[in-house]
């Protein structure tokens, strides 16, 4: 992000507008309308502007800029056609620490103007940092007719109720859950409809039914890609208080929870365990018992080689109100964007999905029946045990030639997969990094035909006797 947004108070704050033509004027007739202190110099103005300045709105300097016109303001505009004079209002303005845009020219500028759609008191601001104003101006269109007129008296309505609902719901969750559901019930609709005062009669009936209670939503994030989201899932994130997330979970979705929500990191790694299973469950019933809406956020789908369940009956057991929104699994997200269908006709008719996160000497898998040829085997957590996993299969009669694919960060921008036979199944994994998924079965050799996610395609040219490996790379 090259540009932090910011909505900047500058009623009665000095602002210096260097230029008197056409776009001086509009920048700035859009600093008067914020209740800037204006000062524009130019050697002549148009018309616009000395109206302006007669009518007493703006001070008006005729004479050519120099760099102690920048002394005591807030932040300055270059709008001249004069380039020289644009980059020593930019300079000057730069060495005394004011913010300075110049019109057109954005390596010089330290602020830009964004796209507004104005519902006041709700601003919406877009911008593409300079590189595509056009784009910009197009997504402006775009939201003008999306956001409705009467969003900014819904907004100023709300205000003037703050104090008092305050004063009746002493919680900042209780005081969220009451604007959401007013934002989205018969208030809105009553001011949508011009009726103003049955607007507000709404909202005291509503200050009056909101409950204080918290509750848990078990949310699955899917293997990676934000866009595999639910929408239920996008809905309960913007809504919660607190999170508690796994590593698993990808950093683009969790720029997607509330911005404000306390964010509390209890994954396990392997070898590595930052919060056991007995504090997660104790950290969600504590949350949940305070009021808290609760979000507790899960790569894949939480009842898919999860302990989500066993959360879920903490919470049972506790009284937690909760509810479950399942997300999409690695092995039907990231087999599908490595080009790897599950089943298919002529080659596999079963899909079967183990975890590979096991001991030796607890294996109670039922091996002859994952061994059996046509159909897929998909195995979460496998990296560490592909070579007892390989000699199992083997062993049961899964021949040494079954294509195999190891992928690597399913569905992400940086997924690799790496494709090959059973007997090299260990240097496959060798090659990978957590998380990643092991797929066996024949359906394994179609990644070279059928990948289509990312600029790479897949080559998988295995020979029974080489065994050579095809490394896609999506990064």
């Amino acid at each position: 992000m090259d540009y932090l947004p910011l909505f900047a108070q500058l009623k009665h704050r000095p602002c210096l507008v260097v230029g008197g033509g056409e776009v001086a004027w509009r920048k700035t007739r859009m600093l008067l309308k914020v209740g800037a202190a204006v000062t524009v110099v130019a050697p002549d103005v148009d018309h616009e502007l000395a109206e302006a300045h007669a009518q007493g709105k703006l001070t008006v300097l005729r004479e050519a800029f120099r760099p102690d016109h920048l002394d005591g303001n807030m932040l300055a505009i270059a709008a001249t056609d004069n380039a020289l004079v644009n980059e020593l209002v930019s300079t000057a303005a730069d060495s005394r620490n004011i913010l300075v845009n110049v019109v057109d020219d954005t390596p010089k500028c330290s602020f830009i103007v964004p796209s507004l759609v104005d519902r006041s008191p709700i601003i919406i601001a877009i911008s593409s940092g300079g590189k595509a104003p056009v784009l910009a101006r197009m997504l402006r269109e775009k939201i003008e007719t999306l956001v409705p007129q009467h969003i900014g008296k819904m907004a100023a309505m709300a205000g003037a109720f703050r104090d008092k609902l305050k004063a009746r719901i002493p919680t900042l969750t209780g005081r969220r859950k009451f604007w959401e559901a007013a934002f989205s019930g018969r208030f809105a609709d009553l001011v949508a409809a011009g009726k103003h005062q049955q607007a507000e009669q709404a909202l005291e009936q509503l200050s009056g039914q909101i409950t204080t209670q918290g509750e848990v939503a078990l949310i699955g994030a899917g293997p990676g890609d934000p866009g595999l989201l639910t929408l239920r899932a996008l809905q309960l994130m913007q809504q919660a208080d607190v999170v508690l997330y796994d590593y698993l979970v990808a950093e683009p979705i969790m720029e997607l929870c509330r911005r404000d929500a306390e964010l509390i990191c209890v994954g396990k790694r392997a070898s590595y365990h930052s919060v056991s299973q007995d504090d997660i469950n104790r950290l969600l019933v504590e949350h949940a018992q305070a009021g808290k809406r609760v979000v507790r956020l899960k790569g894949g789908d939480p009842f898919m080689f999860g302990r989500g369940g066993e959360e879920l009956q903490t919470l049972a057991n506790a009284g937690v109100s909760f509810q479950v929104v399942p997300g999409i699994t690695a092995a039907a997200g990231a087999t599908a964007y490595a080009g790897i269908p599950l089943t298919h006709r002529d080659h596999a008719q079963t899909a079967l999905f183990i975890t590979g996160h096991l001991k030796k000497e607890q294996d109670t898998l039922e091996w002859a029946t994952l061994a059996r040829p046509r159909q897929t085997l998909v195995i979460y957590m496998g990296l560490m045990k592909s070579a007892h996993i390989q000699s199992q299969l083997m062993a049961h009669g899964r021949s040494p030639d079954t294509p195999v694919a190891v992928i690597e960060n399913g569905t992400r921008p940086e997924q690799k997969v790496f494709t090959g036979q059973l007997n090299n199944l260990p240097s496959l994994a060798e090659q990978a990094a957590s998380p990643a998924l092991i797929v066996v079965g024949e359906v394994a050799a179609l990644a070279g035909q059928l990948t289509w996610f990312g600029e790479g395609r897949a080559v998988s040219d295995a020979d029974p006797t080489q065994a050579p490996t095809a490394v896609v790379n999506f990064a």
